[in-house]
C-alpha cells in the first residue's frame, strides 16, 4: 500500500515537473499568438480608427469586405501571384535538385550559391531588383537593348508588374525548394534505382515510377509551405511597387496593411485577417486530403 502511494506521488511529481517545464513556452505562445488571434477576431466586429472607442457593427465588416470590388481584385492578384510563384519555384527547385544531386565540391558550391539568395533579406533583394528592372538604366533592359528590344517598364506597366514580382520572388525562394528536394532525393535508397536501371528502366521511367512517388512527402511539405509563404507576401510589394500601378500588385497582406495603417479601418482589416486565416486553413486541409488520397491509391 505504501509502495503504491509512493509510486502515485512520484507520477504526480513527474507530471507537475513536465507541466512546469512546458508552462513558460505555453505562456509565451498564449501571449504572442493566441491572444492576438482572439483580439483580431474581436476587433473584426467593430469599427475603429485607432482613436476613440470601437463601435460594434456585428458582421458589417465581413459584408462590406465580401461586396468590395477592390477586395475581389486583391484576391485575383493574390491567387495569380501565389500559384505562379509556387509552380515556378517547385518545378525549378526540383529541376535544380535533380541536376545538382551529385558528389563533388563544384556541385556543393553551386548549391550554396543558389541557396544564398534565400537567406538574403527581402529588403535587400527588392532593392537589388528595383535597380535591375529600372526602365531606363537597369541591366535587364540593357541586355534587351543589345538585342534590339525596346526598353520595358517592368514595374510601371500594370500588365507586367505582378509578373515581375513573381519572377523576383521565384529567384529568391527557389533555393529553399531545391534544398528540400535535395534532402528528399538523398533519402531514396540508391539500391532501388540501380536495380531499376539494371532491369532496363529509362531515366524518365526511374524518375516517374521510383523517385517522384518517394518524393511525395517532401513535395507536400514544399507545397504547403510555399503556398503559405506566397499568401503572406508583403515585403517585396511594400518595397518595389507599394501595391501599384493602379493596384495591379496589391496582394492580400499588403491590402490588410493598407486598410489598417493607411486608411485606419482597423475593424475592416481585422475581418480581412480572419478570412485570410480561414482561407489558409482551408487550402492546407485540401492539400492534405488530396495527397493523402493519392498516397492511399498508390499503396499496395
Amino acid at each position: 500500500m505504501g509502495t503504491q502511494r509512493r509510486g502515485g506521488g512520484a507520477r504526480w511529481r513527474e507530471a507537475l515537473t513536465g507541466y512546469g517545464l512546458v508552462l513558460p513556452s505555453m505562456a509565451v505562445f498564449a501571449v504572442f499568438y493566441l491572444y492576438p488571434v482572439a483580439h483580431t477576431l474581436y476587433l473584426s466586429f467593430f469599427n475603429w480608427n485607432l482613436t476613440g472607442d470601437p463601435k460594434p457593427v456585428g458582421l458589417g465588416n465581413y459584408e462590406a469586405l465580401l461586396s468590395d470590388e477592390v477586395f475581389g481584385e486583391v484576391l485575383v492578384n493574390t491567387l495569380t501571384y501565389s500559384l505562379a510563384t509556387v509552380a515556378v519555384t517547385m518545378v525549378g527547385g526540383l529541376g535544380l535538385a535533380l541536376l545538382l544531386n551529385r558528389p563533388g565540391r563544384v556541385y556543393g558550391v553551386l548549391q550554396a550559391c543558389i541557396f544564398t539568395s534565400y537567406i538574403v533579406s527581402w529588403v535587400g533583394v527588392s532593392l537589388l531588383w528595383i535597380w535591375m528592372l529600372d526602365a531606363q538604366f537597369g541591366p535587364v533592359n540593357g541586355v534587351l537593348s543589345a538585342f534590339g528590344v525596346s526598353p520595358v517598364d517592368w514595374l510601371g506597366d500594370p500588365d507586367l508588374a505582378l509578373w515581375s514580382l513573381v519572377g523576383v520572388t521565384s529567384w529568391k525562394t527557389v533555393g529553399y525548394d531545391m534544398v528540400l528536394f535535395l534532402a528528399g532525393l538523398q533519402s531514396i535508397p540508391v539500391d532501388t534505382l540501380e536495380a531499376a536501371e539494371m532491369d532496363g528502366a529509362s531515366r524518365w521511367q526511374r524518375f516517374w515510377s521510383i523517385t517522384f512517388p518517394q518524393l511525395m512527402p517532401t513535395t507536400l511539405f514544399v507545397l504547403i509551405t510555399s503556398v503559405i509563404m506566397t499568401f503572406q507576401g508583403f515585403d517585396v510589394v511594400r518595397v518595389m511597387t507599394q501595391g501599384g500601378p493602379v493596384r495591379a500588385t496589391t496582394i492580400y497582406v499588403y491590402f490588410i496593411y493598407e486598410q489598417a495603417f493607411g486608411y485606419f479601418k482597423v475593424g475592416y482589416a481585422a475581418a480581412a485577417v480572419v478570412l485570410f486565416f480561414v482561407v489558409l486553413l482551408g487550402v492546407t486541409l485540401v492539400q492534405f486530403r488530396l495527397f493523402d488520397r493519392q498516397r492511399r491509391e498508390e499503396a499496395p
